[in-house]
C-alpha cells in the first residue's frame, strides 16, 4: 500500500508499517499544504493517508474520496509508539475511502 504520513504525524511511525511505502508530506514538497488540498493530490498517488488531525473528517467534505484516511489519537511519538502494532494492523486491513480512528490506549 502506498501511504503518505502528513506533517503531525511522527515520522518514527514508518518504521512500523513493513512492506508498504510510506512517504512523508514533506518529502513531496506538501508541507505548506492545507488538509484539502493535500487531501487532493495524494488521493491521485497515495491509498492511505495518516494524519493526527482530530479535525479533519469536521473540516473536510470526505464523502466520495478513494483515499483511505487513518486518524490518530495521539500526536507525539512517545504516546504514539505504543499503539504502533495497532496502526499497522488498521493499516492492513482498511479500505478504500474508509476513514478510521485510532485512539489512545486506555
Amino acid at each position: 500500500m502506498r501511504i503518505i504520513l502528513d506533517n503531525c504525524t511522527p515520522a518514527p511511525l514508518r518504521r512500523h508499517l513493513v512492506g508498504h511505502e510510506v512517504t512523508l508530506a514533506a518529502q513531496r514538497g506538501w508541507a505548506a499544504l492545507s488538509n484539502g488540498d493535500l487531501i487532493k493530490v495524494a488521493e491521485s498517488e497515495f491509498d492511505l493517508l495518516i494524519t493526527c488531525d482530530r479535525n479533519l473528517r469536521y473540516q473536510q467534505n470526505l464523502t466520495g474520496r478513494t483515499i483511505a484516511i487513518l486518524e490518530l489519537g495521539v500526536q507525539q511519538w512517545p504516546d504514539l509508539k505504543p499503539l504502533a502494532p495497532m496502526v499497522a494492523q488498521a493499516v492492513d486491513t482498511i479500505s478504500p475511502g474508509q476513514y478510521l480512528i485510532i485512539l489512545e490506549r486506555e
